[in-house]
């Protein structure tokens, strides 16, 4: 067959990802620390846009009180505001950004520019660095009374420790590296492993263990026999066969097994370096007069506006140049959009959050035990939105309840089938279990079959494998693990 050019015409619709769609998009997918960092650099780029006068704090105080909701069936408060961003593309623009900030709600924190200035000073400036363990060791290191080849081999240990606190190379390795024999290496490794913490720079567990009973002067106990060749046994928790097989009673196998769980197997444990990640709620949930209301948090993110003098300079007749006119044009475009889209975000933010807590109301009266299931679409299609958009909307936002403080997403929960026939969160179900083995006797730990058992007559139908699926993922250890046979009260 011949082919051929031909033109046909054809009508179809598709969604055009305008650049301010996606602005909406990018604003809403951001946390309020996130959103304060882009409106800063915003002011800092466009001069059309600038930062608005700040309210008193009486204007404040009653912009909270009037703009907080109940959460529940009732009509909120908050929607004599709503109406109002609901109904901007009716109102003259220019007249509209003249009589509103970006903020929905008050600022929770007008009294912190008081007129004393005694203010506190910012949480930036109290920050400091915490001592790594490598830090702490060299410290150690260069106070020892050692030469200065002992000192290079000691810095080489150190700085090939784990995360954990055990040397991660062999004795061969080291005289390699530091071009020493294997006495003079095991000599400052030995010194080392007795620095604070002890026992660090160990080469495994064993020896870490071993080193701590020694610097206690027990080297020679029947805890360091049960170390050096029986510790296999000891995790299994097997006191009878340790007994016959050190030749000893059982109570003092079960006294030298107290002894060594009291020891350190994480030689790092407590020089950690965390990342510092700061979470600050992006929404308030308070219980006042007896009822629940919500609020959104605007502290620290500036009131936007478009700069009355580039507005009146682009109405302006005789602009020199068209260019420059253009440009004008582009700023307070720029801005005007950002604005409209803080407000989205922030309208959007506020039904998501109302419509997740008029489900999962027993929450904030009695805590993760009365979670109930819910997913993306029961939000969806409460507030009439995309189940994309309240995914985006409760990204990396942080909600702070009566309860705690807690990420949005936490509030969505798969479920299990109960024996009511109503569902039960997953959550909820992990309460149940951490409440039941905290009850347990440790001396005869519940099994996961038994803790099953337990659900079943709280009429949660649930298998041993999804128990034990969910106590793994809160870092419980099994029941064999978990007994104590000499538990002392």
């Amino acid at each position: 067959m011949a082919l051929e050019i031909r033109q046909v015409q054809k009508l179809a619709q598709q969604l055009v990802m305008t650049p301010q769609l996606q602005q909406a998009i990018k604003l809403l997918q951001l946390s309020r620390v996130e959103l304060e960092d882009m409106v800063t650099k915003e002011l800092q780029e466009n001069p059309a846009l600038e930062e608005g006068p700040t309210e008193e704090s009486e204007s404040s105080d009653q912009s909270r009180s009037e703009n907080a909701g109940e959460v529940g069936l009732t009509e909120p408060v908050v929607n004599r505001e709503l109406s109002a961003v609901d109904k901007i593309g009716t109102y003259d623009w220019q007249e509209y950004l003249d009589t509103h900030s970006n903020s929905m709600h008050g600022s929770l924190t007008a009294e912190a520019g008081s007129e004393d200035g005694d203010a506190p000073p910012s949480w930036e400036n109290s920050l400091t660095k915490k001592t790594s363990l490598e830090d702490h060791l060299l410290w150690q290191l260069r106070l020892s009374k050692i030469t200065e080849r002992e000192s290079m081999i000691g810095q080489y240990i150190i700085q090939n420790l784990s995360e954990n606190g055990y040397l991660a190379l062999t004795v061969d390795e080291i005289c390699a590296a530091t071009q020493t024999d294997p006495g003079e290496a095991e000599k400052v490794l030995k010194r080392i492993q007795f620095f604070d913490p002890v026992g660090v720079a160990a080469r495994d567990l064993r020896e870490c263990l071993l080193v701590q009973l020694q610097n206690l002067e027990l080297g020679d106990s029947l805890a360091a026999r049960i170390v050096s060749d029986h510790l296999g046994f000891l995790e299994s928790k097997r006191y009878e066969k340790l007994a016959r097989d050190l030749g000893t009673t059982i109570d003092e196998i079960a006294d030298a097994a107290h002894l060594i769980t009291s020891l350190e197997p994480k030689p790092s444990r407590g020089f950690e370096q965390d990342d510092v990640r700061t979470v600050l709620p992006d929404v308030f949930v308070e219980k006042i007069a007896g009822e629940y209301v919500i609020y959104l948090n605007d502290d620290g993110v500036p009131r936007l506006r478009v700069s009355p003098l580039y507005r009146r300079m682009v109405g302006q007749e005789g602009v020199a140049e068209e260019q420059a006119r253009q440009y004008l044009q582009e700023k307070v475009r720029a801005a005007t959009w950002l604005i409209k889209s803080i407000q989205q975000r922030q309208q959007t933010l506020y039904r998501v959050t109302q419509s997740i807590f008029k489900f999962q109301l027993d929450f904030l009266d009695h805590g993760v035990s009365q979670l109930r299931p819910m997913v993306l679409r029961d939000v969806a299609e409460d507030i009439h939105m995309h189940e994309s958009t309240v995914s985006r909307a409760t990204a990396n936002k942080y909600v702070h309840t009566p309860q705690g403080l807690f990420e949005l997403k936490f509030f969505f929960q798969s479920g299990l089938r109960g024996g009511n026939g109503e569902d039960v969160a997953s959550e909820s179900v992990k309460e149940k279990i951490r409440g039941i083995i905290a009850g347990e006797d440790p001396r005869k730990p519940f099994s996961d079959q038994h803790i099953a058992a337990l659900l079943s007559d709280c009429s949660i139908d649930i298998a041993r494998r999804t128990v034990a699926k969910y106590r793994e993922a809160m870092g419980i250890l099994p029941s064999s693990k978990r007994r104590q046979p000499f538990f002392r009260k």
